[in-house]
C-alpha cells in the first residue's frame, strides 16, 4: 500500500530454541554492528572464560529480541523511516503511531487474514488482479504456480483450516 503494509509473521521458536551462541551472534550481526566482543567472537578470536560468559549473557537477550515480533517491527520501521526521510531529505516522525498486531491462531484465521492483505490493493484499486498486485505474496505464489513450484521466500500452505495451528502467526 502507498501508505502502509501489512505483514503476516511466523516466529519459529522451536527453531530458535536450537541457535547455538554462533548462530545467535551470526543473526544479531546482520540487524546490529555488535558489540568488540562478539565481533571478536565472530571473527573466531579465542575468548577467556569470563568474555565468553558475559557474551553469553548479553547473547539471550540478543536472542529474545530476534524471535520477538516487537522489536521486529521496530527495526523494519525504522530502516522504513530513515530510508523515507533520506529520500524526502527531511527529518523527523514517519509513522503515525504504534503497529497493531492480531494473533492467528488456526489455519482458518490465517487464510483469511492473508486474504485481506492480499487483495487490499484491489479495493484500493491500485491493481486490477491478485497478479498484478505489487508487493504481495499473492503475487509471488501465482507466478510460482505457474512454473509448478513452491515460492522459496514464502511458507507453504500446509494443514487443515478445521483444526488449530500448532504455532500462533501474528498479523501487523
Amino acid at each position: 500500500m502507498s501508505n502502509h503494509y501489512h505483514v503476516v509473521l511466523f516466529v519459529n521458536q522451536q527453531q530458535a530454541d536450537g541457535w547455538d551462541l554462533l548462530e545467535v551472534v551470526s543473526r544479531w550481526h546482520r540487524l546490529c554492528k555488535g558489540s568488540a566482543l562478539s565481533q571478536r567472537f565472530y571473527r573466531g578470536e579465542s575468548l577467556d572464560s569470563a568474555e565468553l560468559t558475559r557474551l553469553s549473557e548479553v547473547a539471550k537477550t540478543w536472542k529474545a529480541r530476534l524471535t520477538d515480533i516487537s522489536w521486529f517491527m521496530r527495526y523494519l520501521n525504522e530502516f522504513i523511516a530513515r530510508e523515507a526521510n533520506r529520500e524526502d531529505q527531511c527529518s523527523g516522525r514517519f509513522w503515525e503511531g504504534r503497529f497493531k498486531s492480531q494473533a492467528l491462531l488456526d489455519e482458518k484465521a490465517l487464510a483469511a487474514c492473508m486474504a485481506y492483505v492480499d487483495l487490499n490493493p484491489i479495493r484500493a484499486k491500485m491493481a486490477e488482479t491478485p497478479e498484478t498486485s505489487d508487493h504481495t505474496s499473492i503475487k509471488q505464489r501465482i507466478l510460482s504456480a505457474k512454473q509448478a513450484q513452491q515460492p522459496t521466500t514464502l511458507l507453504p500452505f500446509v494443514g487443515n483450516p478445521k483444526n488449530p495451528c500448532l504455532q500462533a502467526y501474528r498479523f501487523g
